[in-house]
């Protein structure tokens, strides 16, 4: 193991579920030749849920919606439902980490959908909205729309349907192109595409975050609306690793 990395991984003190294993180097530990699979240590734990994770989370491509470089180190794919308040607390995070961030090309921010229709009835329609403003406007306008959702939204469904037309409206986009959008249905099977990864992954709640050190081939998860401050040193370990 290279104790470089080793003490960058003990350094991390957050109280949440990321595991920083992408600092060690891969291979686990080894007894007379063989994987201890017997009582494993917590860095066999941590590199077999990373593992884990990168097999279960769809691959980034052409749908998906990415603020940031697509080049950049840092990868934090999220999991959302727009009627969550917790998910309305963590957009603002996420937000912030992207001011930060985002300017100088380390972190790049993927926004997947995973509305729960058993807690938000609402939150399917307002996540094809999210697209049907990205189909007519392309990824801006998607970053625009579903920011003024997040915005306005008084969560566990407060928000008025009519309210997806007029911020339609407000971002500069067709009302009737967007009527029609969102009438015809055209996106349920992108949204689906989406609840059906978050299910594959094993997802119980939301917000739920992936963040993937790009160097090292890691993924970390994070389960819940952790403030800026445990993000932000979660992100500065992995770049500082990356150096």
């Amino acid at each position: 193991m290279d104790e470089n990395k080793k003490g960058l991984m003990d350094k991390i003190s957050l109280p949440v579920s990321i595991i920083i294993a992408g600092v060690l180097i891969g291979g686990g530990v080894y007894l007379n030749g063989r994987i201890a699979k017997e009582n494993p240590t917590t860095t066999q734990k941590q590199e077999q849920a990373s593992d884990n994770l990168a097999d279960s989370v769809r691959p980034i491509d052409a749908n998906d919606h990415i603020l940031g470089s697509s080049s950049a180190k840092v990868l934090v794919i999220e999991y959302s439902d727009t009627e969550c308040p917790f998910c309305k607390n963590f957009h603002q995070t996420m937000l912030s980490i992207m001011q930060e961030y985002g300017k100088n090309g380390d972190v790049a921010w993927i926004y997947r959908h995973y509305p729960i229709a058993g807690l938000h009835s609402k939150s399917i329609k307002e996540a094809e909205a999210t697209e049907c403003a990205g189909n007519l406007g392309g990824n801006s306008k998607f970053w625009e729309y579903i920011n003024k959702v997040y915005e306005i939204t008084p969560s566990n469904d407060g928000l008025d349907p009519k309210e997806l037309t007029n911020i339609a409206k407000q971002v500069g986009l067709s009302s009737t192109a967007f009527d029609t959008c969102l009438n015809s249905g055209e996106f349920t099977p992108r949204v689906n595409a989406d609840i059906q990864n978050a299910q594959e992954i094993g997802i119980s709640g939301t917000p739920y975050s992936v963040i993937v050190d790009v160097k090292n081939n890691k993924y970390y998860p994070i389960e819940g609306a952790y403030p800026y401050a445990n993000i932000k040193s979660a992100i500065d370990l992995i770049l500082t690793g990356s150096e």
